[in-house]
């Protein structure tokens, strides 16, 4: 971009290359922004709540995904416009720091950009709407930490815990089986949960997936899930008592890392050859079994590498069963399970660092030859399996995403114990706050608060169109409600219970999850709001 000036000294800018590119400038420019963010929310807007529907996505390699997960649809979708990322970015944000109310922030963004657009055509400027909406949303953040509870749990009572990721599996495809998806997550956050420290690393809860038998199989299993089998199928199928070596170094004889050739002229040179390999091998597996001089004594072999027919002979014919080609992973967590430790070389191998589990066994599924390797009742349980089984690959994987969900509320509740009652009841009481609070500011502000009030009813009133409600009369008669009984509580009854106290109905959010939405909405339309000039180089 340069400036020139004509010959009247008037200033002009010469674009570089500016055939090729088209150029938006002023309330054009926050139009066009404004309309790309409203299309990504009306996409998702759908799939808001316990009845929304759901997205099929085709990838260009022909995967399919069916999912209502509001990041995973906008990670999936292909978008070309700047400001249509900044959504997908907005909802990402979302998952990797709260890991659920994905759809809602988006759906909320879309809102409040739609309230933009009708105070610019007002002549408001937009800094002036950008700085009436970080007002309002302080007001929104305050009341919600006003209605918030706080939860009392502890190991023996998880039951708020349990009836806060219900709610987040409700609005899944698994809401059948939410309670028994709720109980498994619940108890694998709180088996590897540090209270002390308020602390959950999810990182130890490994999520794994068998297509097969029904969602009501899922089961949580306090040990190490491994797609694996015994690498020879005479090898015993189950152990007990296991002391189990974890070996990332191969079973192989040793290759000199220079180039090297070996001429055999002689057939007693080649037996030589072959006696020395076949003695090497022993020795390798005399190390790990333990021999009279030094007692190793394990009693099962994980390796990361593979180990030939040989090797996989003679470890059958010594009776020390073994696992090959274990993921890096995989391998880790099994260490962090067993209490044992992971060895790079033969010549290190101890009694000391060798894991413990209970019971090792394989299980088969089916009629199909798949087998998986369960490590149960290890030394250690802060490292578990969540183990999803279902009819097709996309439930699976679906599945995959719920618990996630569901995981990540449990984790938040342990963080920060507050809870808010979901059913849009946060959004009116928070919209009801800030149209109040509108009245105290002179400014032109006031209209972009009020905006803003209008634009959080927004999710309640997707709620309800989604739960086949009148929308405009349904919201305004839970508004009223609210005002009247000056009970935060009242929400959308979307499932039709019969009442609108989301207390009865068990319908509860994270505080955190709840403030995170208002902030991070709130930053982006800010954020889209400011550009007044957009400038594109053109496809050709």
């Amino acid at each position: 971009m340069a400036l020139a000036f004509d010959e009247f000294g008037r200033p002009f800018i010469i674009l570089k290359e500016q055939q090729q590119k088209t150029r938006l400038r002023g309330l054009d420019a926050q139009k066009s922004n404004i309309s790309a963010g409203k299309a990504v929310a009306r996409i998702l807007r759908s799939s808001l709540g316990p009845k929304g529907m759901d997205k099929m996505l085709q990838s260009p390699d022909g995967d399919v995904t069916i999912t209502n997960d509001g990041a995973t649809i906008l990670e999936q979708m292909d978008v070309d416009n700047q400001i249509a990322k900044l959504m997908v970015e907005l909802s990402r944000s979302q998952d990797y720091e709260i890991g659920d109310g994905t759809t809602g922030v988006v759906v909320m963004a879309g809102s409040l950009l739609e309230q933009a657009e009708a105070l610019l055509d007002r002549g408001i400027h937009p800094i002036r709407i950008a700085e009436g909406y970080e007002m309002a949303s302080r007001i929104a953040v305050e009341q919600v930490e006003k209605i918030a509870h706080k939860f009392e749990f502890g190991e023996a009572n998880v039951e708020p815990l349990i009836q806060t990721c219900m709610t987040t599996l409700s609005s899944k495809i698994v809401n059948r089986c939410k309670r028994s998806l709720a109980e498994i997550a619940v108890k694998a956050v709180m088996a590897v949960a540090d209270l002390e420290r308020k602390d959950v690393n999810l990182d130890l809860i490994k999520v794994e997936g068998k297509v097969g038998g029904k969602l009501e199989y899922t089961e949580l299993i306090y040990g190490i899930v491994v797609d694996k089998d015994m690498s020879h199928p005479q090898m015993p199928k189950k152990i007990e008592d296991a002391r189990i070596a974890i070996l990332t170094c191969p079973f192989e004889p040793p290759k000199p890392k220079t180039k090297h050739k070996v001429d055999i002229d002689t057939v007693e040179k080649f037996e030589a050859l072959r006696k020395q390999e076949q003695q090497y091998f022993d020795e390798m597996v005399q190390k790990c079994k333990g021999s009279v001089l030094q007692d190793v004594g394990a009693t099962l072999v994980i390796c990361q590498w593979g180990f030939d027919d040989e090797a996989n002979h003679l470890l059958m014919h010594r009776n020390l069963p073994a696992v090959r080609w274990v993921g890096g992973v995989e391998l880790e967590l099994i260490a962090i399970a067993t209490g044992g430790r992971i060895v790079p070389r033969f010549q290190e191998l101890t009694p000391d660092k060798l894991g413990r589990a209970g019971l090792v066994r394989e299980k088969s599924f089916g009629t199909t030859k798949d087998r998986m390797l369960y490590i149960e009742h290890c030394a250690n349980s802060k490292a578990v399996t969540i183990f999803i089984r279902g009819g097709s690959k996309m439930m699976i994987e679906e599945t995959k995403r719920s618990i996630h969900d569901a995981l990540c509320v449990a984790r938040n509740l342990i963080r920060n114990n507050s809870i808010v009652y979901g059913g849009g009841s946060a959004e009116i009481a928070c919209s009801l706050a800030v149209e109040a609070a509108a009245d105290r500011y002179p400014g032109v502000e006031q209209y972009a608060i009020r905006a803003f009030a209008d634009a959080l009813d927004a999710i309640p009133m997707a709620l309800a169109e989604n739960s086949g409600l009148q929308p405009i009369e349904t919201l305004s008669a839970v508004k009223a409600q609210q005002v009247k009984e000056n009970n935060p509580c009242c929400g959308i009854d979307c499932n039709d219970v019969g009442t609108n106290d989301m207390r009865e109905q068990n319908v509860f959010e994270t505080l955190i999850g709840k403030q995170q939405q208002i902030l991070l909405a709130t930053q982006v339309v800010k954020m889209i709001l400011k550009i007044d000039d957009v400038i594109t180089s053109s496809d050709y």
